[in-house]
């Protein structure tokens, strides 16, 4: 992939982002979805790519766009693979809450896993500590190792979770270990980007989350130098068939970097719509608004953070389409 496509992938995230931001707190989540999902198709056919989405909005009789298996791009080469969640966080852009972001991730073909939108469980760490976990082992071998990697002690050592009765255990043990807990309502691939993120202050992610949303954590984590493991969560013989049909002989396989994001190529690009702990949300302010994005490639290990003002009056139709604000002044 040419590295000049890294911003042609941010300004897909930032058209989701500005078609979403004026959701904030309205509660209609739905219309939020729909608006970034809009956003984000169109935007798509401007790229110079010819693209597949493996991770999408679900199936085709399901989702209007940005389905499993869609052809997106201007349909010329380079070939991809496309994993979207034009909004990660439903809820939490409903509710006005943190850590809402629009996010893809695009390797060449056949370097992303196929993931059914089933649960996932995974562990993830950043850069220092990466090699020191194990999905099958127990939550606190896994946090003294962590621990002695990052030359912390138990009690100092942060771990992220979501907020879920099924999590009831891990957090119990997490408590009784000392270790300080960090617990989240919605948005896991946040989640996972804040171990390999400094400034966050987290260590370690624990818990079951979307498997779709495990790739694009594991794409960023793969940018970062990071670690994601992974064992897809089959609820009945259907979910097993599905996983079976998308290329994965054995259901219950711990899945690793290798498995989840193939090769070394893979971009990652998210634009923060609700301020968080690695973005700022969407800023509106008259006919303009500003947006934070970051977007990292693991070919080179390039991070880059950037933060853009648009000119809503001339910014392609959709962005004031999308706007329940703009429609109900107009």
């Amino acid at each position: 992939m040419e590295r000049e496509l890294a911003l042609e992938f941010v300004r897909v995230t930032e058209a989701a982002a500005l078609a979403t931001g004026r959701f904030m707190g309205r509660g209609d989540k739905i219309a939020a979805d729909n608006a970034a999902v809009e956003a984000m198709r169109i935007a798509f056919d401007t790229v110079y790519i010819d693209g597949v989405v493996v991770i999408g909005e679900g199936e085709m009789d399901h989702a209007p766009m940005l389905y499993i298996g869609e052809k997106v791009g201007a349909g010329v080469p380079p070939q991809v693979d496309v994993a979207v969640d034009p909004l990660e966080g439903t809820n939490l852009i409903a509710n006005g809450l943190p850590n809402a972001l629009s996010v893809l991730a695009v390797a060449p073909r056949n370097c992303l896993l196929h993931a059914p939108d089933i649960y996932m469980n995974k562990i993830a760490v950043g850069p220092q500590a990466k090699g020191y976990i194990n999905l099958d082992a127990s939550v606190e071998e896994n946090v003294r190792q962590v621990a002695k990697a990052l030359g912390k002690k138990v009690k100092d050592i942060v771990a992220i979770i979501l907020d879920r009765p099924r999590h009831k255990h891990i957090i119990q043990e997490l408590r009784r270990l000392g270790t300080r807990v960090k617990l989240i309502s919605d948005g896991d691939v946040s989640a996972a980007i804040a171990t390999a993120v400094e400034w966050t202050g987290v260590d370690i992610l624990f818990g079951a989350g979307g498997a779709p949303e495990g790739v694009l954590a594991a794409a960023a984590l793969k940018c970062l130098d990071g670690e994601l493991q992974g064992r897809l969560l089959p609820e009945n013989e259907k979910d097993r068939q599905r996983i079976k049909e998308m290329g994965m002989a054995d259901p219950g396989q711990l899945l690793k970097m290798k498995d989840l994001i193939k090769g070394n190529d893979v971009i990652f690009a998210a634009t923060g719509i609700t301020d968080g702990d690695l973005l700022q949300g969407v800023r509106y302010s008259g006919s303009r608004a500003t947006t934070h994005s970051v977007v990292m490639r693991s070919m080179t290990g390039t991070v880059r953070f950037i933060q853009a003002t648009h000119c809503l009056d001339i910014k392609p139709h959709y962005v004031a389409r999308n706007s329940v604000v703009n429609n109900s002044e107009n």
